[in-house]
């Protein structure tokens, strides 16, 4: 699975066919924590799916401004792709993307009369996604009568990808080589996790490799 919050528009969509609103996530998307681990993985339909620069483009490849496109193009990469060693090519398009829309923005913005829109408290749920860099970061809210968040819930890209770094870990390690050094496996695990989040191989302390030897 590829699902991600797509440019420009308002639901959550997959190449598997899911196309819903912002609301519906707790229908097909399940977080539960698994064995042995501390973390909570998301599954979608039951399946660990993708989401992150790779998905976005690959799904959003028709809303690439004009001017994007060819540069994409001249990569010689053929999008949609399914290598997540490309991750790092759609994170470069997309800051290209995001030059072209500030570039947008600043020409055609103009000074509103009021910064904000005056808000009225009163009770009920919300729901919302946004695109962080690493992926769909979804929220929902409930408020009471005064506007207090009397309970949340976020769903971090991280979470969404759990499950697909560690299927993604378990084949790429095996097409890699068990037979291999600690030194280049842990290397090799540690590039693949990057490219799914360059910052939790730095921030966290990672990676503990361990690997028993059968004769």
């Amino acid at each position: 699975h590829s699902a991600e919050y797509p440019m420009n528009a308002g639901r959550l969509v997959s190449d598997r066919g899911l196309d819903s609103a912002s609301a519906g996530f707790e229908q097909h998307f399940v977080e539960r924590q698994e064995q042995g681990s501390t973390a909570l993985y998301c599954y979608l339909d039951g399946q660990p799916y993708l989401v992150g620069p790779l998905a976005r483009l690959n799904l959003n490849l028709d809303r690439l401004p004009p001017a994007v496109r060819p540069v994409l193009d001249r990569t010689g990469i053929l999008f949609p792709s399914r290598n997540m060693f490309h991750s790092i090519v759609a994170r470069a398009v997309e800051m290209l993307v995001a030059v072209h829309e500030a570039i947008r923005l600043l020409a055609d913005y103009q000074v509103p009369a009021q910064s904000y829109c005056e808000v009225t408290a009163c009770s009920g749920t919300a729901f919302g996604c946004t695109e962080a860099p690493r992926g769909l970061l979804w929220h929902r809210y409930e408020l009471n009568a005064e506007g207090s968040v009397q309970r949340a819930r976020i769903v971090p890209p991280t979470s969404q990808n759990q499950a697909r770094i560690e299927q993604d870990l378990r084949q790429s390690l095996s097409a890699y080589g068990l037979a291999r050094s600690d030194t280049e496996l842990k290397l090799r695990g540690e590039t693949v996790i990057r490219n799914y989040d360059p910052c939790i191989s730095c921030a966290t302390h990672f990676l503990d490799l361990r690997r028993e030897r059968r004769p």
